[in-house]
């Protein structure tokens, strides 16, 4: 936020400082008196690259600060993972009051199964602390496989 505001007012200091440059008569319209062609051309290309360097640094710092807050709140809440591979993940994730277990691949996202009730209370995953994630996977897939 505090970077579009700076952009702003130096967005908004520029024309100004341009419009209160002295205007005289020249032999060329619209350039000052004493000028040439070709200073002109070459204060715009400097001020040309200056602009692109603003524009590039300003883009390499919003990319170096990360990731602004987004306001509100998603529909999806992932509640936890395993990897199953270096590439595939099972993923539970709680929507609209549901439990999904989820296998998660490159370029791919498969709903694997519907999740119990009973396994779908939030202390059944995150209290006890003997049973961990993979060994409540384990004992779901046992469950549906049969």
């Amino acid at each position: 936020m505090r970077l579009l505001r700076l952009s702003g007012i130096v967005m908004s200091v520029v024309p100004s400082l341009l419009a209160a440059a002295p205007a005289s008569s020249s032999s060329i319209p619209g350039l000052p008196a004493g000028t040439t062609g070709t200073g002109v051309v070459l204060e715009m290309a400097g001020l040309l690259v200056a602009v692109v360097l603003l524009i590039l640094g300003l883009g390499w710092l919003i990319k170096r600060v990360g990731n602004f807050p987004v306001a509100g709140k998603g529909l999806v809440r992932i509640i936890g993972g395993v990897s199953l591979g270096p590439r595939e993940k099972a993923v539970v994730l709680e929507t609209g009051g549901r439990r999904l277990l989820v296998g998660v691949a490159p370029g791919r996202v498969q709903t694997l199964c519907m999740l119990d009730e009973s396994v779908a209370g939030e202390e059944s995953l995150a209290g006890d602390e003997s049973t961990t994630f993979s060994s409540q996977l384990d004992a779901q897939m046992q469950d549906e496989s049969k």
